[in-house]
């Protein structure tokens, strides 16, 4: 079983750091990636479409309609959260433009119903495919590296 803690280690050691038992330990490498962990696996989520996150949802409609442009609004999932529209139930419009937007958290469209995949923010390292896991363990430990060791050779590598 892979933990959040077995990621950041794999990033450790390739910086040549000791193992860390718990984010939140009194330690240099532990507050570093206690600091650093959520906004680098979120943004490795969303650089690619990894099939172990990819989730579909019919979306509800939200009560409030757009200010303006589009007839309907609709929020998109929280569980798991949204990081990035893959597919939208109708891609284009008659126009050929757009059938949606993306405006903070909600799709707007003109569509009547709404239904996406999407790349979801699954926070169980267990469901991550073996790519993922080494994929995140490679970006923690660059974006973690003159942190840790405090060589800029070590960042350049």
């Amino acid at each position: 079983m892979t933990s959040a803690t077995d990621i950041a280690n794999n990033a450790l050691n390739v910086l040549g750091a000791s193992n860390i038992s718990a984010f939140d330990e009194n330690s240099k490498a532990a507050r570093i990636v206690n600091q650093r962990y959520d906004s680098i696996r979120d943004s490795v989520f969303r650089a690619h479409p990894w099939n172990c996150l990819i989730r579909r949802q019919d979306l509800a409609q939200s009560s409030t309609a757009p200010g303006f442009g589009y007839a309907h609004q609709y929020p998109l999932p929280t569980d798991p959260h949204c990081l990035r529209v893959l597919e939208f139930s109708n891609m284009k419009n008659n126009s050929g433009g757009p059938a949606f937007v993306i405006e903070g958290r909600n799709i707007v469209t003109d569509e009547g119903t709404a239904k996406i995949k999407y790349v979801a923010r699954i926070t169980d390292p267990n469901e991550y495919d073996s790519g993922l896991i080494e994929a995140l363990s490679m970006r923690l430990a660059a974006e973690m590296a003159y942190a840790i060791t405090g060589s800029t050779s070590m960042v350049q590598i």
